[in-house]
């Protein structure tokens, strides 16, 4: 009886929007985006109680990004056509790296030094990584789910520590998405006929 009454109910309907949009996800499937949306907005509220302000910010570039991910999947493949799967080039992934550097280091300082968060280098860190990774999702780029799987182990730790279990379970689903994911798109690589 404790527990439910500790339930943070915004949490709960954030998991359960979070947990159905990165299924859709791994299924190249649309409607992800809208309901990206839905749960960054919950997610935003659960952040900002748990005083993971970058996480907050985050949430909010996840809105914005929904609405280009959105766009690009239905329009953004040849002659405005279905975004197909594509791979990471060396060049990209050498400066999506330096941006993540670069984020998680004026980040970090820019919390410790001006709010009170707590983990703000751990918290900046999967800021960054989460950025980049969300960019390369919505531009259907295959090791988007590689970067997911080092952020979301990273993620598990960090809620573990805050005491957002349920979150931490949630990222823990995730992970085991985002293996899926990247399983289920290099399949569509290879076979660029099938449809997931």
């Amino acid at each position: 009886m404790d527990f439910l009454a500790q339930l943070n109910y915004v949490e709960v309907f954030g998991v359960v929007t979070a947990l159905v949009c990165v299924w859709l996800y791994t299924r190249q499937n649309v409607w992800s985006w809208p309901l990206t949306i839905v749960s960054a907005g919950l997610y935003m509220i659960v952040f900002f109680q748990a005083r993971l302000y970058a996480d907050v910010g985050l949430q909010g570039v996840y809105i914005v990004v929904a609405v280009y991910g959105w766009y690009e999947w239905l329009f953004g493949g040849p002659q405005h056509s279905v975004l197909p799967v594509s791979r990471l080039t060396r060049t990209m992934a050498l400066v999506l790296l330096g941006l993540v550097a670069a984020g998680t280091g004026v980040l970090a300082v820019s919390l410790a030094t001006y709010t009170n968060a707590s983990l703000p280098f751990w918290d900046s860190l999967t800021t960054a990584m989460s950025l980049v990774g969300q960019w390369m999702l919505a531009r259907k780029i295959l090791e988007s789910w590689l970067v997911w799987i080092v952020a979301d182990t990273i993620y598990i730790g960090i809620f573990i520590y805050k005491a957002l279990y349920l979150t931490a379970g949630l990222y823990a689903v995730f992970l085991a998405l985002a293996v899926s994911g990247f399983i289920e798109w290099r399949k569509s690589i290879q076979n660029p006929k099938s449809k997931i």
